[in-house]
């Protein structure tokens, strides 16, 4: 039983690999083209799901295109219109402007 359980999670880590590798930008790849990692994983199989995972994807906010992760690097989160100090008195400035 032990082995089949291991044997079904090698595979469901392969598959994983092979589709994340199908799904995966050109520009998400590192050290092999696109193509040459597909070939890893296919025939490499849990050896290769290991190097791909490992060494072949770029990891983080830079895979999907965001700012590097690190400190001081978060980005401000967009204001309402009741948040932002400069619409409160611009509203204020027009209320006092219309009495």
């Amino acid at each position: 039983m032990a082995y089949v359980l291991l044997s079904l999670v090698l595979i469901g880590v392969w598959l994983f690999a092979l589709f994340d590798v199908l799904t995966t930008d050109e520009a998400g790849v590192r050290h092999l083209p696109k193509f040459g990692w597909f070939l890893v994983v296919l025939l490499g199989f849990a050896a290769g799901a290991l190097l791909w995972l490992a060494l072949g994807r770029v990891r983080g906010t830079a895979a999907r295109g965001g700012p590097p992760a690190g400190p001081g690097s978060r980005a401000e989160a967009p204001k309402g219109p009741d948040d932002d100090p400069e619409f409160l008195r611009d509203l204020e400035r027009r209320l006092q402007e219309d009495d």
